[in-house]
């Protein structure tokens, strides 16, 4: 946390090359990328809260982990020397080595809510409306490219379904985004609402103190269960190999082990259900029982298949610490939770881990020539770049692999481009479809991956195009031979605007 660097004073517009969106993963990741690919680019880093981290600031629910391995959520560019699945204070203490280490903090700007941005055809700039937290000042930055890091979804307001009577409920009811770490739940009753990620990490955690967790789900999750440790990188440390070395073949071969995986769920579904069952029964047991409510509906490469370190959740299960009931939510009691089926479940605390609320870009009222944006009437050029909107990608990374290899990927691509402009003496760039009869679709098809907070927000994402090209594929092992070969003077790239030479960017 010592990188951390408030900037104040600037009530004036400040100019920098290339702003770049919130300081989480993606961010810090981008602004990486940029000084070491682009040097002497200035830049600044706008974000809303005191301190960097973005989703693992945010949670701070027990026991608070990734759900992929770090060794590819982890940055190309910074080896990763912990155990697979991390905590959020160990991925916090990573993402600080990296500030501190490259000199990011000086260019991040905390405590800075984007009000607007707007972008003129005319200069062939972004001009950024910012509210700066510490005395609610107006603060304003230009700059010729933005780059949009800060996520996917509302950090401040989850997602909790419209239950009846949440209001006669006696005991605590809170979603986990919204956790309070002090909260003690020891000797109590837990009541989960959920089956995903966040459910799968609480549940564990709850158990070690709790007189008891449900787990209320609609349906079941699958889980992926494995010893959080990676054999290849112990034996390699124990033979003396050097750490960036350790880092990049290990990190390989996740990624060869993941496509193979990703392959064969699709190809042959039922058999990597089973093998999947045969690895929770190595921790729950060989009796354990997966009908009714450890068998999905859905199909294994239809969501996020869900990593379960030294499969914690099934030891819970198994230890009695821990049950599951699959069903619907009637209403809400006095004392808990009445089921669809009639039952009622008591607790003395209730925590939804329901998922969250899309947000495309945070929110922002974004406009170009004083047009406003609606994201949703815009085509996405391969899940960055859109229709109408010059000079701005969006990081959105992979839901099946980790989500940072993206941001690796795509940090190489916008340097390219940068560079490429650059060169050209060009200050401005758009894409377009070359065929502008291209077939229109929803950003995601619903067999392809279906997850809740997608489907309930699919109406304010951007289209996808019948080309491949002009969607997010979700496909990192086609998108990583495709990125390094895309033409940037292909007939998709519109470049315009003469760069005035003779202005210089001031210093962020």
């Amino acid at each position: 946390m010592d990188a951390m660097v408030e900037m104040q004073g600037y009530t004036q517009a400040t100019h920098v090359d290339v702003i770049i969106v919130g300081a989480g993963i993606s961010g810090i990741g981008s602004a990486w990328h940029l000084q070491d690919q682009c040097p002497g680019t200035s830049y600044a880093i706008l974000e809303t809260k005191d301190t960097f981290g973005g989703t693992w600031d945010t949670h701070k629910y027990p026991g608070i982990r990734s759900d992929s391995d770090l060794y590819t959520f982890g940055y190309r560019f910074k080896p990763w020397v912990g155990p697979p699945i991390a905590t959020a204070a160990e991925i916090l203490a990573y993402m600080g080595e990296v500030i501190a280490e490259s000199g990011i903090g000086e260019h991040i700007h905390y405590g800075h809510r984007i009000r607007a941005c707007a972008f003129s055809r005319e200069t062939n700039r972004w001009t950024v409306t910012a509210e700066r937290r510490s005395d609610g000042q107006t603060v304003t930055f230009t700059c010729n490219f933005l780059w949009m890091c800060s996520g996917y979804y509302d950090h401040e307001n989850p997602y909790i379904p419209d239950w009846k009577g949440v209001e006669v409920y006696k005991g605590l009811f809170v979603h986990a985004m919204q956790w309070d770490p002090e909260t003690d739940y020891t000797g109590k009753r837990v009541l989960v609402i959920g089956s995903g990620a966040t459910a799968a990490t609480v549940i564990p955690e709850f158990a070690k103190s709790a007189a008891h967790v449900t787990m209320l789900q609609r349906s079941p999750t699958y889980f992926f269960c494995h010893p959080n440790q990676n054999e290849l990188a112990d034996r390699l440390r124990e033979i003396g190999i050097d750490e960036p070395t350790i880092h990049r073949v290990v990190r390989q071969q996740i990624l060869y082990d993941q496509d193979a995986l990703t392959r064969r769920c699709i190809e042959e579904p039922d058999a990597v259900f089973d093998e999947l069952k045969e690895l929770v029964r190595g921790y729950a047991g060989p009796d354990f029982e997966f009908e009714p409510h450890f068998t999905p509906r859905y199909r294994v490469w239809q969501q996020r298949l869900a990593f379960c370190p030294d499969g914690d959740v099934f030891q819970a299960v198994a230890a009695g610490k821990a049950s599951a009931v699959t069903d619907t939510i009637d209403r809400f009691t006095e004392k808990g939770v009445l089921t669809g089926s009639g039952q009622e479940i008591e607790a003395d605390i209730i925590v939804a881990c329901t998922g969250f609320n899309l947000s495309v870009m945070s929110d922002m009222a974004v406009s170009v020539d004083g047009q406003a944006i609606d994201w949703h009437d815009t085509l996405t050029y391969r899940g960055m770049m859109f229709t109408g909107v010059p000079n701005l990608v969006w990081v959105m990374g992979y839901f099946r692999a980790s989500w940072t290899l993206r941001v690796d990927m795509m940090g190489d691509f916008v340097c390219r481009l940068l560079a490429h402009m650059r060169d050209k003496g060009v200050a401005r760039v758009e894409v377009e479809p070359v065929d502008p009869a291209m077939e229109a679709r929803p950003w995601i098809e619903a067999d392809n991956f279906n997850p809740g907070y997608l489907q309930r927000g699919m109406t304010t994402l951007p289209k996808a195009g019948s080309d491949p090209a002009w969607r997010h594929t979700q496909d990192y092992w086609v998108e990583k031979d495709e990125f390094p070969q895309i033409d940037l003077d292909g007939a998709e790239f519109r470049y315009a605007g003469e760069v005035a030479r003779a202005r210089e960017a001031e210093p962020a």
